[in-house]
């Protein structure tokens, strides 16, 4: 398969720090279905952190140094749909005081993508010739599926992945509790939001849940160790590049 693509790819704070695996089965899936990559080694922080607490100048720092590296790219793809929606909705957001800034952000945006969207709507891909033999389910991570409406896309990936057995959540839209600092700044309610996740995981008698956002997935991971559980996290991408667990 050769779709004669040329990306850039744009790496998560916490799948380069913490879980790198996941920016390595990227590769591999798109290396797969013949997309070149490059990755700008001087990329850092989308801002994203400093924005949702509310340090605004520091934020548009963070923007002008990303939208500085990205802009003279073709197609930005990222494992997740949080820092998308940061740079594409965002972005204009925290320039629309400055009008050449808002331009230049929109642009950087408008050719964005998270990995599945990029799949599915660019490539007309959703069938990666993946297998999985067992029980999994998916989390809707938030900023994903109401920030850049990705829903259905990882859903047709994982439905044709060989031997799997989908099954949906009770609510699987619902926010795991995550949410970055709001996890930080109110960990009760973060918490209490994260059992009844757990428990709609645990209901369907998946041994998998699958997301397309490492930080839902770092959150639920947390709990299901500290219970003890079997149930595994994994990305998405390393499920369609036929990583382990």
């Amino acid at each position: 398969m050769n779709n004669n693509q040329n990306v850039t790819l744009f790496i998560q704070c916490l799948v380069d720090s913490l879980y790198p695996e996941v920016g390595e089965a990227m590769v591999r899936l798109l290396g797969k279905i013949g997309v070149k990559m490059s990755y700008p080694e001087d990329q850092t922080c989308c801002g994203q952190p400093a924005f949702n607490s509310g340090y605004r100048k520091e934020a548009r720092r963070a923007a002008k140094r990303f939208i500085r590296i990205f802009e003279g790219a073709g197609r930005i793809v990222c494992p997740s749909g949080s820092c998308v929606n940061m740079v594409r909705n965002h972005y204009p957001v925290l320039f629309r005081n400055d009008e050449k800034w808002r331009l230049r952000a929109k642009r950087v945006g408008a050719k964005t993508f998270e990995l599945t969207e990029y799949l599915v709507d660019v490539l007309d891909i959703d069938d990666l010739g993946a297998k999985f033999h067992g029980r999994i389910t998916y989390h809707d991570s938030c900023h994903l599926l109401r920030g850049i409406g990705v829903s259905e896309q990882p859903r047709k990936l994982i439905r044709n992945v060989d031997g799997i057995h989908f099954i949906e959540m009770k609510a699987s839209d619902r926010c795991c509790g995550f949410g970055g600092a709001f996890s930080v700044r109110y960990p009760d309610i973060s918490a209490a939001m994260l059992d009844d996740k757990i428990q709609n995981i645990i209901e369907t008698g998946a041994e998998v849940v699958v997301g397309c956002d490492i930080g839902c997935l770092m959150n639920i991971q947390g709990m299901l160790a500290r219970m003890d559980s079997s149930i595994k996290v994994m990305h998405i991408a390393e499920l369609l590049a036929g990583s382990s667990i």
